[in-house]
């Protein structure tokens, strides 16, 4: 053999380790690219009923915050209607009523009846209630409330 020809065979003894390498590598790959084929299509076969059933519990969720918008404007009514309701009573009712206990504070006050913890009216000397008691309790009755009348019966 001449150095050619062992130089031809060394280099075809490479070459052949060269493609029986390369042909394990290729035949790695594949097996490993058929496991990761298996792993995505059993992950979508999982995947896929988990998406389904998340976007029904999504749609149940909305169709819940959809009642529980129309709870919230039926309770926002409720109230508007109470408050409205509270002013027209506080504006019927209170106005009337303060000038009613006004009104029995003067009285009280001019009959010398005094009020839980004040002193009694002061009396002149035949046993009336003085006009400074008499005009007391007209400024507590407010305007319509007790005043004396001069003269008439």
């Amino acid at each position: 053999m001449s150095g050619g020809e062992v130089a031809g065979l060394i280099v075809a003894v490479f070459w052949a380790i060269l493609v029986s390498f390369l042909a394990v590598v290729l035949v790695r790959l594949a097996q490993t690219l058929r496991r990761a084929t298996e792993l995505v299509a059993g992950v979508t076969e999982q995947a896929v009923p988990l998406l389904g059933e998340a976007t029904a519990a999504v749609r149940a969720a909305h169709a819940q915050l959809d009642r529980v918008d129309t709870i919230t404007a039926d309770v926002q009514e409720v109230t508007a209607n109470a408050s409205a309701l509270a002013g027209t009573v506080a504006t019927t009712f209170g106005g009337p009523l303060v000038k009613v206990a006004a009104f029995g504070y003067g009285v009280r006050r001019a009959m010398g009846r005094p009020a839980p913890g004040e002193a009694p009216a002061a009396r002149d000397g035949a046993g009336r209630v003085s006009r400074t008691v008499i005009a007391g309790a007209a400024r507590a009755g407010g305007r319509r409330g007790f005043r004396r009348t001069r003269g008439k019966g």
